[in-house]
């Protein structure tokens, strides 16, 4: 890195910062010349954060960013430097907890990291050198070396693949552990390559290392005697990367291009941005509340101390030293006030971090455990990616979704067909849908047929223009577990009309895409199946059962910005032709207008139906064109700069004037309860947006299918169609929708109770909005920047109105550009985005939570989100039931935490008053050091755990209970205020009910008189008691869990009492505890104000339980939930 940054400088060896040379198997190229090793990283893989060395500076490092760790630091460095009233043990214990506690947590992880870094780089791989096979670790692969992969093995690193045990030079591989992709995808060897890699000597020019996974460009030399070097493009079909897996192929060849930290692999691995939580932020606002209550009391103690010592002599026992007296006033005025913060500073709750850590590590196994979430089909259950965000998963306003995958289930059906306007139907069963009919008329007139010639001109079509690979299905791979490949078996399938017998031997298509599958199984229907391809040739069995053979040319990949792809062929007698198959708006404008009216249509209504529709189109290409196509894709190819920019102009210029044959339709089923999910989310009082590149009319119909829109549900659409209607221009006619929407949305709708939704509210006032990805564009980019301005607002508040909105035809960046649109608008609401593909990615990372789904399209979407299900009916009970528990544990949790630490501290403040604000602690240091790690820690992380004030089949019931929780309903200032009211309340009562037993301090038989100890020890018993049993009231759920930390903290704490009063320490100078809470328990005066005090306390939430009447039925309903976890809610039915 620091040469090529050097390089980069000063102007030297440019050519290295775009590009690298590597020489295969390290033979100097031409082999005349001398041969200088070039310098590339090893291929170790180092993943870990720590070494051994560097841990523990920077751990603590990092750490003391937090401002509560640093405030703690600081307060404790102030004890041990300044003269204050209790030990800097008290500040000084906990916060070593805490950070002991986080950094054995993240020393865990890490060192989990490096074992995992070390399974890698010692991975033994075979490697070819000089003719011979070595093995040896990974990590010592170097650029250049010639390495053998076997089927089933893992890449160690990423290759060129230069040889294959196939016959047509290609091997399949998977990438699920890179994208999730878990469909085979076919890679090709270098062509005219010798047999013999011994013999090679070749050199690589490629691009230097780049994280996008499905770009490459680079070209191979190939030199053979004293001829000019042959030249080889290179593309992403000719690399394996890191990590992917050898299938389906005995082994393979391959040259190491990328190494260790620059494989793709590597390049990809980066840690998520912190997503921040509601309830954190109200954690920060709370403590700084806290603080200013600090601050004030320590400012107060200090101005009354020299207000009180201005009037008192100063008293004989308590003479000031010399130094004291030459002590500039300020200083110590300053020094006092230190001295108060240190002894008040307990009010600030450090442990509480720790257990809303722990709360959410532990919480997070919940999701994990749940049975429900378990799908016997992928055999996977739900995936926490991040524990942070638990709470958040009760508090969402918004779920963005994806359509296809999401919504669907992406399990491709071929339905029918469309050749010159003409109904090819397979089969019965067409339904209809809510707001939709299948038209009457010439569309379906399925008894009328095309011209034989044009029907078998539209199946070979589909037969080949495609990707798919055709595996036989041997003995030898029956154990093999294909479990999750998309591999359709056509075992069999009958076909109709009489066209085709079944094959006679068993089939599987290999694709990386379930729609080519479906199309090449729906050419199968009518007769023509694709055998395979074998040595470039596709073949084809037709009605007749003759063998076609086309030779394969060229292959126009498909890419989302041309939405379509194509295929040159050669037939035997020499016509050189080329099939291509797209979306309908991006083959319409590539053919024949005339042709394009009646094949419309069937696209319109088979879209209206729901269903995915591609054209297929045309063209014979004279020798002449073909040439011409031919030179200019291999021109194109071989280009290092810009090639995909010269490879979609080629493209573009070849796929003009085509001929449109037809259309084909493919369902994508609904998921399983999608229409039941969606009715819950929306009754829990969430609003759903559908954000989809499909067309306008598929996802139309499927919001109906889900009942997103109902039957009476107003549609306002904002597309390229209704702008363009009216003759003006789009920008004028943007401006009066805008204006007429909002009116009838926002302006006209009837006012809407608090808490309930229009949609459930007043019946015939539904709305639901339209907008396309062209309108998007103009709403947020508009000429003018006022205009813009105001456009996004007349947009937000009109879809803010509305039921549910559909967005169609969006890119993924505009996905996430919506879901920002909406985050950061009025109010913050908190958002939820969940897909299933790689081009979800961007709005899961940009809402409050993300929510992938495992489902066909891949793994990226379950990599990069928080939290990942099998199906999307899993989305009903992780937000109802885990959200609203964990929101409510959470919330209770932090508010508890500030009421027992003001119950602590506010005795301590209120005891200065009696002792000259001479700064005498209340509680014994052990008591001020315990109190928040050992004797009420414990129950409130077992509350904040297992509580469940509502039992989980009510919550799914009725989801309107989400919405009692809505907008951090428990967080809020008013509930605070009453937490910081109850804790001064029983600040009040310990200290004052204490005090007025102390009015005669002769508590004992024998006259003994209790002293300063023994008052704050009576106070500390009663706290302990107290906030204990004010949060076993809380307890609605019990388990033997809370009953054992709540009665084992209390016993712990008389036990701990004794023991510590009981012996003589030898390591305390000043043993002040020292039998005192013995004899505070030998008297019956203590005992009848201990229990009177905590009975005083206890009594007004008491009454409130009994007298409060519960706000709905199921408002305060007990749990009847036995288990601890939901691991076994099943076991109970």
């Amino acid at each position: 890195m620091l040469r090529r940054r050097l390089n980069r400088l000063f102007g030297g060896d440019e050519g290295r910062v775009h590009s690298r040379t590597i020489y295969v198997g390290h033979k100097s190229c031409p082999p005349n010349e001398a041969y200088i090793p070039p310098k590339f990283c090893d291929n170790r893989i180092v993943s870990s954060k720590y070494t051994v060395w560097n841990f523990l500076p920077k751990n603590l490092f990092e750490q003391f960013r937090r401002i509560a760790n640093f405030y703690f630091l600081i307060i404790f460095l102030v004890q041990v430097i300044v003269d204050t009233p209790t030990s800097p043990v008290t500040s000084g214990l906990p916060l070593f907890f805490v950070i002991t506690v986080t950094a054995v947590k993240q020393g865990y992880e890490d060192w989990l990291r490096h074992k995992a870094d070390r399974e890698v780089n010692e991975y033994r791989v075979s490697v070819l050198e000089d003719g011979r096979r070595i093995r040896k670790m990974s990590a010592k692969i170097k650029v250049g070396d010639i390495v053998e992969v076997e089927e089933d093995e893992t890449f160690p690193c990423d290759l060129i693949l230069l040889q294959s045990s196939r016959d047509d030079g290609t091997c399949f591989v998977t990438t699920a552990s890179l994208d999730g992709e878990s469909n085979h995808k076919t890679h090709y060897t270098v062509a005219d390559l010798e047999s013999d890699l011994q013999y090679l000597s070749a050199t690589i020019e490629c691009e230097q290392p780049q994280p996008d996974l499905y770009k490459f460009v680079g070209r191979m030399h190939i030199y053979r005697n004293s001829q000019e070097p042959d030249v080889r493009s290179l593309g992403p079909e000719n690399l394996l990367l890191k990590g992917a897996n050898l299938k389906n192929t005995q082994k393979i060849c391959g040259v190491a291009v990328y190494t260790g930290m620059e494989t793709k692999m590597a390049l990809n691995y980066q840690g998520k941005s912190q997503k921040r939580s509601a309830v954190e932020k109200s954690i920060n606002a709370f403590l700084l509340v806290y603080l200013f209550i600090l601050v004030s009391k320590a400012l107060v103690c200090t101005t009354l101390k020299y207000v009180w010592q201005s009037k008192h002599d100063e008293t004989w026992y308590n003479e000031k030293t010399q130094k004291e007296k030459e002590t500039n006033q300020y200083l110590k005025m300053f020094t006092d006030f230190l001295s108060f913060m240190v002894l008040f500073n307990f009010i600030i709750p450090v442990s509480m971090y720790v257990t809303v850590e722990m709360q959410k590590f532990l919480g997070s196994f919940f999701i994990t455990w749940d049975k429900d979430f378990f799908d016997p089909e992928i055999q996977e259950g739900a995936l926490v990616n991040t524990s942070d965000l638990n709470e958040e998963l009760g508090q969402v306003e918004y779920i963005f979704t994806d359509k296809t995958g999401t919504l669907t289930q992406n399990n491709m059906e071929f339905i029918e067909c469309c050749i010159d306007g003409f109904q090819y139907k397979h089969g019965d069963g067409s339904s209809e849908l809510d707001g939709f009919c299948v038209t009457d008329g010439p569309v379906n007139k399925i008894q009328q047929k095309a011209g034989r010639e044009r029907e078998e001109l539209f199946l070979r079509a589909l037969c080949l223009c495609h990707t798919v690979q055709v595996k036989e299905s041997t003995k030898q791979r029956q154990d093999q577990n294909d479990q999750f490949d998309q591999i359709d078996q056509v075992d069999g399938l009958g076909l109709d009309h009489g066209f085709l017998d079944p094959p006679q031997k068993e089939m599987g298509f290999i694709a990386s895409s379930p729609d080519e599958i479906a199309l090449v199984k729906g050419a199968m229907r009518y007769g023509f199946t694709f055998l395979g391809l074998e040595s470039k040739n596709m073949k084809i069995l037709n009605r007749n059962k003759d063998v076609e053979t086309y030779e394969l040319l060229h292959v126009l990949n498909f890419d989302p910005v041309r939405r379509r792809m194509s295929v040159m062929v050669r037939s035997k007698t020499g016509d050189i032709l080329l099939f291509c198959k797209g979306a309908d708006s991006s083959i319409f404008p590539q053919v024949r207008q005339e042709e394009v009216e009646r094949i419309r249509m069937h696209v319109e209504r088979n879209a209206t139906e729901g269903y995915r529709t591609l054209c297929v189109a045309y063209k014979h290409l004279s020798a002449q064109e073909y040439a011409r196509a031919d030179a200019d894709l291999r021109e194109a190819r071989l280009a290092l700069q810009d090639r995909e920019e010269k490879l979609m102009a080629v493209y573009n210029r070849v796929e003009t004037d085509m001929i449109l044959i037809g259309a084909t339709a493919v369902e994508d089923q609904l998921q399983d309860e999608a229409a039941q999910t969606m009715e819950a989310l929306q009754g829990a009082g969430m609003k759903v947006w559908v954000l989809t590149g499909d067309k306008m009319e598929t996802a139309k119909s499927t919001c109906y299918a889900c009942g997103l829109f109902k039957k009476n549900t107003e549609l306002l659409e904002l597309t390229l169609r209704t702008l363009e209607d009216g003759g003006r221009s789009r920008e004028e006619r943007l401006h009066d929708l805008l204006l007429e929407y909002h009116k009838k949305a926002v302006q006209d709708a009837p006012p809407v109770k608090l808490g309930i939704t229009r949609s459930w509210s007043v019946a015939g006032h539904d709305y639901g909005f339209i907008i396309d990805g062209a309108s998007l564009s103009m709403v947020l980019s508009s000429s003018s920047e006022p205009n813009s301005r105001r456009y996004k607002n007349l947009f937000l508040q009109i879809c803010q109105n509305c039921t549910s909105v559909l967005c169609c035809r969006m890119a993924p960046l505009q996905k996430a550009q919506i879901v920002k649109l909406v985050k950061n608008s009025k109010g913050n609401p908190i958002t939820l985005s969940i897909g299933d593909g790689a081009n979800d990615v961007s709005m899961i990372l940009e809402a409050h939570v993300g929510i992938g789904i495992k489902g066909k399209e891949g793994r990226q979407a379950v990599k990069n989100s928080d939290y990942a299900i099998p199906k999307l009916k899993h989305l009903k009970k992780l937000l109802l039931a885990h959200g609203h528990l964990y929101y409510v544990r959470i919330a209770h949790l932090v508010q508890y935490f500030f009421y027992k630490n003001l119950c602590f501290i506010l005795p301590q403040f209120l005891y200065q008053f009696f002792c000259g604000y001479s700064q005498q602690p209340l509680y014994d240091a052990a008591y001020l050091t315990m109190y928040n790690i050992c004797f009420t820690s414990m129950p409130i992380l077992a509350y904040s755990l297992l509580e469940q004030h509502i039992c989980i089949e009510v919550l799914l019931e009725h989801s309107t209970l989400y919405r009692d929780i809505a907008k951090n309903a428990m967080l809020r200032w008013k509930l605070f205020l009453y937490w910081t009211a109850l804790g001064i309340f029983h600040g009040l009562v310990f200290f004052f009910g204490v005090r007025f037993l102390f009015s005669n301090p002769a508590l004992q038989d024998n006259g003994q008189v209790f002293g300063n100890w023994s008052y704050g020890t009576i106070v500390f018993t009663v706290l302990v008691f107290t906030v204990t049993l004010k949060l076993a009231l809380d307890t609605r759920h019990w388990t033997w869990i809370n009953h054992f930390v709540i009665w084992g903290s209390l016993a712990f704490y008389v036990f701990f009492s004794f023991f510590w009063g009981g012996i003589i320490w030898p390591f305390l100078k000043h043993q002040r505890l020292y039998f005192v809470f013995a004899n505070m328990l030998s008297s019956v005066s203590a005992w009848l104000v201990i229990i009177l005090l905590i009975l005083l306390s206890l009594l007004p939430e008491i009454l409130l339980v009994v007298l409060r009447k519960p706000r709905g039925p199921h408002a305060r309903q007990i749990a009847a939930v036995t288990p601890l976890s939901y691991k076994h809610l099943k076991e109970r039915e």
